[in-house]
C-alpha cells in the first residue's frame, strides 16, 4: 500500500490549518510513518503537483489522502475516515485476542512495566476489542498512551446525566484532540424515570448513592463492555484506602457478555503526581475544574473539591464513610 497526502499551502506560503491539524492527529497516533510521501497544492501555482492530482481526482478538500493498493487506488477527504478504514491496524495487525483467563499468566508478563507498555501489549493483543472507560486526568493519559501506541483501540464514557457542564465540555475537547470516537453510554430511561418519580432527584443525600450510581452508572457499564473483550481503567492503587489492593491485570467476573472480562489497570503503581507530571509534559487535555481545585471529578451534586489535608477521593460522596465511597463500578459482585 502507497500513501500520498496532499497538504495545500496558502497564498501567504502557509499551510492551511486543516492540513496541520491532519498532520498532528497522524502523529498523536504513530500513523505518521505510514504516509509514503506528501505532495504540497499551492494555492498560488495551478500547476503544482498537488493541484495537478486533485483536477485529477475531482477533489476541492485539503488535505486529501491517495491510497494505492496494487490495481486500487481510494482517494479519502477525511482524516478520521482515512485513518479508521485503512491504518486500522496501527503499527502491525492485531493478534487474536486469547481467553481472558490468562489474566494470571499476563500480570506476570507485565510487572514492572510502564504504563506506555502496558497499554501497548494490550493493544496490540486486543485492538479495537480493548476500551479504555474515559472520565477523568487519568484515563486521558491512557488515551494519550494508546493513541501513541499506533495499535487501535476503543473509548467510552458513561454519562449519567448529572456532568459538570465542564466535563461535557472536556470529552467533546478530548474527542477532537485525539480525532477518537467516544461511545457515550447513557443510562436505562425506565429504571431512572421510576427513580426520580419515587425519590427526587437527590434521594442519595437521604439513602446513600449506591441506587443512584447502580443506575446511572453500574448498569451502563455492564451494559457496554459486554462489546470488548478487555477493560481498560485509570484507577490507582493510592487513590482512596477501597483501591489499595488493586492489581495491574485481573479477571473481572462481574462483567463481559459472558459474565467475566479482562481488566487491565497500567496505573496502579502510579501517583498522583506521575498522572500530572505526564499530563503537563505531554501537553496533554485536562478537565478545567481541576484548575478550580476539584481532584476526582464525578457527578456534579456527588464532588466537591477536597478539603486541605484530606484525600484526592475526600471530596466524592463525602457525606458518606470513607470505606464506602465506590461508585459500584470497581466492587466484586
Amino acid at each position: 500500500m502507497h500513501v500520498t497526502m496532499v497538504k495545500k499551502r496558502l497564498k501567504n506560503g502557509q499551510p492551511c490549518d486543516k492540513c496541520v491539524q491532519a498532520e498532528e492527529l497522524l502523529k498523536r497516533r504513530g500513523l505518521w510513518e505510514r504516509i509514503d510521501e506528501v505532495v504540497w497544492a499551492d494555492e498560488s501555482d495551478e500547476s503544482s503537483p498537488g493541484m495537478q492530482l486533485a483536477r485529477e481526482r475531482n477533489v476541492s478538500l485539503a488535505p486529501f489522502f491517495i491510497v494505492k493498493d496494487g490495481p486500487r487506488e481510494d482517494v479519502y477527504t477525511s482524516a478520521l475516515a482515512f485513518i479508521k478504514e485503512r491504518l486500522n491496524g496501527g503499527a502491525g495487525s492485531v493478534e487474536v485476542a486469547v481467553e481472558p483467563t490468562s489474566a494470571e499468566a499476563l500480570a506476570l508478563e507485565l510487572a514492572g512495566k510502564s504504563p506506555g507498555e502496558v497499554v501497548r501489549r494490550i493493544l496490540k493483543q486486543y485492538g479495537a476489542r480493548a476500551a479504555i472507560s474515559f472520565s477523568g486526568a487519568e484515563d486521558v493519559m491512557l488515551i494519550d498512551l494508546a493513541a501513541k501506541s499506533g495499535y487501535p483501540f476503543s473509548v467510552f464514557s458513561l454519562d449519567t446525566g448529572r456532568l459538570h457542564a465542564e466535563t461535557y465540555r472536556f470529552i467533546e475537547r478530548v474527542r477532537k484532540h485525539y480525532g477518537i470516537e467516544i461511545t457515550i453510554t447513557a443510562p436505562d430511561t425506565v429504571a431512572l424515570e421510576d427513580l426520580v418519580r419515587k425519590k427526587g432527584l437527590f434521594s442519595f443525600y437521604d439513602d446513600g448513592h449506591s441506587e443512584c450510581c447502580g443506575i446511572r452508572k453500574v448498569g451502563p457499564l455492564r451494559r457496554v463492555l459486554t462489546r470488548y473483550a478487555a477493560w481498560i481503567t485509570g484507577q490507582r492503587r493510592d487513590q482512596s484506602p477501597t483501591r489499595a489492593d488493586v492489581p495491574l491485570v485481573q479477571l473481572d467476573t462481574n462483567q463481559g457478555a459472558d459474565g467475566r472480562i479482562l481488566k487491565v489497570n497500567p496505573l496502579a503503581e502510579q501517583s498522583l503526581a506521575d498522572v500530572w507530571t505526564y499530563l503537563r509534559d505531554e501537553q496533554v487535555p485536562y478537565n478545567p475544574l481541576h484548575d478550580q481545585g476539584f481532584v476526582s471529578i464525578g457527578c456534579e451534586p456527588c464532588t466537591r473539591p477536597p478539603r486541605p489535608g484530606e484525600h484526592e477521593r475526600a471530596g466524592r460522596w463525602w457525606w458518606e464513610d470513607t470505606t464506602k465511597r465506590e461508585c459500584g463500578l470497581h466492587l466484586p459482585k
